[in-house]
């Protein structure tokens, strides 16, 4: 037998470099250990050998992906799995093709279940807030599947990227620090909290989302498996909002309709649904106007929006922002701007010198468009049509507003306002007179957001200032 002895349980590196060692050697599978650590040697154990001079052969990159991913597997085999698998590959360069095969069947089923469970770390780690000696951290225990911890952790340096995390696991330990991720050694769960005061909040929220009437048990626990139920704080709450599951969907259909909105029916009832606004219906206020947006069906995107969004602020304000549609949060809120780069743009118009209550805030387009992905609302950008749809409400809100200065903030904002295509790059910053206004554009601050490179984000946030101190000049 010939030995191996590899660093660590996920060392592909010493696998790689063990095994082309023993395929050099002629050392066939079955013979080849790998051992992790130093271990206790066998009694006909040998030490890996050196290599020799041997013919040398290339393995298709599908190869090592594959392999990658089945290091991370918690089955004692997967090493010798994967040997078995180079050894063929000498002479059956098209392995990695043969479905069928028992071997290529048994790696590729191994990589799915460390993918799942990849997946599943994305979807349960819960962080719980904490402090350290550099003041608020998030720290989250996790008991993966598979030793997914390295795979994973990117995706919350991403997800994350503005606050100090710690997942903990009894694999290994992940940390960011808004800049650098590193990796450390096993944990235990006493090293992390075991609550703190956001999580009655979470699972009022979760309580107050669950669903009685579409409650699918099987399906629910193939999303969310038991064994990670003792970390989620909601899980807590499933088996009784299960039990209770029954009774709460009772009452829900005998519960009696609600009555619609008196305000918003006698609105309606002024128009029919596909009748072209500039034609029958004239509002006599913002208020009117947005009440009215809920029955507007000038383009396909209201089918898939929870509701209309239009403007909000004073009557008559100087300065009117515009932005490119409503998004996720403003979707369900019914407001504009109330979102992550709401809070941007909020942040920016202090640092300028203007009040959000002295401006009044809108969109080119009234609906949400987006692309379910998952439970997730991707965003999408808006077609010429859907813009030029939209504008007949921009232009109701300007005539009620009448702005002295109109901020746009992204192209699509720039086409509805000036009714042409624009490259925010060129034109930014350079008031361009309308017939009842002045215009300025700028980029929308979510695309701050978007900017991974801390300086670059820095330096665009300073110039995005500096636009929105040109608009104060001009009110």
């Amino acid at each position: 037998m010939r030995v191996a002895t590899l660093a660590h349980e996920t060392d592909f590196d010493g696998w790689r470099r063990a095994a082309r060692d023993f395929r050099s050697a002629g050392v066939r599978p079955g013979e080849a250990i790998f051992r992790v650590g130093a271990g206790d040697g066998g009694l006909f154990d040998e030490v890996a050998p050196v290599p020799v001079e041997a013919s040398v052969f290339s393995v298709p990159k599908a190869f090592v992906d594959l392999a990658q991913n089945v290091i991370l597997h918690r089955s004692e085999d997967r090493f010798d799995l994967m040997y078995r698998l180079l050894w063929r590959l000498a002479d059956e360069p098209d392995l990695m093709r043969v479905g069928s095969d028992i071997d290529v069947a048994d790696a590729f089923e191994r990589a799915k279940n460390v993918s799942r469970a990849s997946h599943k770390m994305k979807a349960f780690v819960r962080f719980r807030l904490a402090e350290d000696v550099l003041g608020e951290a998030w720290i989250a225990w996790f008991e993966p599947a598979h030793r997914v911890v390295e795979k994973t952790a990117p995706f919350f340096a991403r997800r994350f990227a503005t606050m100090r995390w710690s997942i903990l696991t009894p694999d290994g330990s992940a940390f960011w620090d808004t800049r650098d991720l590193t990796f450390g050694p096993p944990a235990t769960r006493v090293m992390a909290p075991a609550e703190d005061e956001i999580e009655e909040f979470w699972k009022t929220y979760y309580a107050s989302t669950f669903n009685p009437a579409r409650l699918k048990t099987k399906t629910m626990q193939g999303e969310m498996p038991k064994r990670y139920w003792k970390n989620l704080p909601e899980a807590q709450l499933i088996p009784e909002l299960v039990a209770q599951s029954a009774l709460r969907t009772e009452s829900m259909v005998a519960a009696p309709m609600p009555e619609p909105n008196p305000r918003l029916a006698k609105t309606l009832s002024r128009i029919t649904r596909d009748q072209a606004w500039e034609e029958g219906f004239v509002p006599s206020s913002l208020e009117e106007l947005g009440q009215a947006v809920q029955g507007c069906r000038r383009c396909p995107l209201w089918r898939d929006a929870t509701q209309g969004v239009c403007g909000e602020g004073p009557r008559r304000a100087k300065l009117m922002i515009v932005g490119e549609q409503p998004g996720d949060q403003e979707d369900l809120a019914g407001r504009p701007f109330v979102g992550p780069a709401g809070q941007v743009l909020d942040a920016v118009l202090e640092e300028a010198g203007i009040e959000r209550e002295d401006v009044f805030v809108t969109n080119a387009v009234r609906h949400f468009k987006h692309e379910p992905r998952g439970k997730r609302r991707i965003h999408q950008t808006p077609t010429t049509s859907e813009i030029t749809a939209c504008r007949w409400w921009l232009n109701a809100e300007r005539a009620f507003v009448k702005p002295k200065v109109i901020l746009t903030l992204g192209g699509t904002a720039a086409l509805g306002v000036l009714n042409r295509k624009v490259a925010v790059t060129k034109e930014r910053g350079q008031p361009i007179g309308l017939s009842d206004a002045t215009a300025l554009l700028t980029v929308h601050p979510s695309y701050l957001l978007r900017i991974p490179d801390r300086a670059a984000a820095e330096t665009e946030r300073g110039r995005f200032v500096d636009d929105l101190k040109k608009v104060r000049s001009l009110l």
